[in-house]
């Protein structure tokens, strides 16, 4: 008898049936996984897929807590360029220590199966929330843009570049704070760059420069971080066009339409420091993360001033509000 990650009831599956492969529940369909134990970890149910690999949500039965178990698609395991990223991740994350980067436990092997131990972040990606509502609310984008741009400075500090913010990389636990995760295409900041190898990142987000081939720095990490941002508060990703080379193409060549010009809800400061964020030439934007923070939260607080107002405003007739001089200047 195992219990259904999506209606909860403790259900009977087949007891012939493979280790990880489901069966439907019989109370509301969603699939059920047959459990499967990697040492310490009880596999309970999957949560995420990705290129590399499957996430399940599991148990660690040593330490007595939730874990997520990130295993290495058995098809990957010979390659070497994927084998790689596996291991660029685990290494990245185990010397990072930041609230909002998701927090790595273990990596190991178990009878040619590869896997991450990490911290569980299974309540939706930044993705998920722009595809089930269409804009996030100004505030809540904002906290995300000042959390991820820390993690983001604390990676720096120890010389790490992300290379692949967009909103599927933001994941966020049960307490709704943001987890910075896949470090597979992180790379060393100091290290030598090929200028002529392939271009890694997601087009609808990649910086300028990486497209130019002139390099990477951490300002191509903030570019697309604020490109993912972008697509947080307008709902559209910042360049649209009918081809992924037409869109990689615009990067470089198309300016950029202003978030507040595509929703006009959007207040100014907060327009204007992804604007800045996103400028073509990397001399052009923040010269640090601490700059980008302080735009952001300045953003931040001045859209929380203006709501409290309207929310004063609202409470007070006008009569009592004019007559006492409410919000004079």
């Amino acid at each position: 008898m195992v219990q259904c990650g999506g209606c909860g009831a403790k259900v009977f599956i087949p007891g012939d049936l493979e280790p990880l492969a489901t069966t439907p529940c019989s109370k509301c369909e969603s699939p059920i996984m047959m459990p499967m134990m990697m040492r310490q970890f009880n596999l309970l149910r999957p949560i995420a897929e990705g290129g590399m690999g499957v996430v399940y949500r599991a148990f660690d039965t040593t330490l007595e807590r939730e874990v997520a178990v990130k295993l290495m698609k058995a098809e990957l395991a010979d390659d070497k360029e994927v084998l790689e990223g596996f291991y660029r991740e685990a290494r990245a994350c185990a010397c990072l220590n930041h609230t909002n980067i998701i927090h790595i436990y273990a990596f190991d092997e178990l009878e040619g199966m590869r896997y991450l131990v990490m911290e569980v972040a299974d309540n939706g990606s930044l993705d998920g929330r722009i595809e089930d509502h269409g804009v996030i609310d100004e505030l809540l984008t904002l906290d995300v843009g000042i959390k991820m741009s820390s993690a983001l400075e604390s990676a720096l500090a120890q010389n790490l570049l992300h290379r692949d913010l967009k909103p599927s990389n933001i994941l966020f636990n049960k307490e709704n704070e943001p987890k910075l995760v896949d470090f597979g295409l992180a790379v060393n900041a100091d290290a030598d760059q090929d200028l002529h190898g392939t271009v890694w990142g997601t087009p609808y987000y990649i910086a300028p420069e990486k497209v130019k081939r002139e390099g990477e720095t951490f300002l191509s990490d903030m570019y697309s971080l604020a490109g993912t941002l972008y697509h947080a508060l307008t709902g559209h990703v910042p360049f649209e066009a009918p081809s992924i080379e037409e869109v990689v193409a615009a990067h470089v060549h198309t300016d950029l339409t202003p978030p507040n010009h595509v929703v006009q809800s959007i207040t100014q400061p907060t327009s204007d420091a992804i604007y800045r964020a996103m400028a073509k030439e990397p001399s052009h934007r923040y010269q640090s993360y601490g700059e980008f923070i302080m735009a952001l939260e300045n953003a931040r607080s001045q859209l929380l001033v203006s709501q409290m107002r309207s929310e004063v405003a609202a409470a007070v007739p006008p009569s009592e509000a004019s007559g006492k001089g409410w919000f004079r200047r």
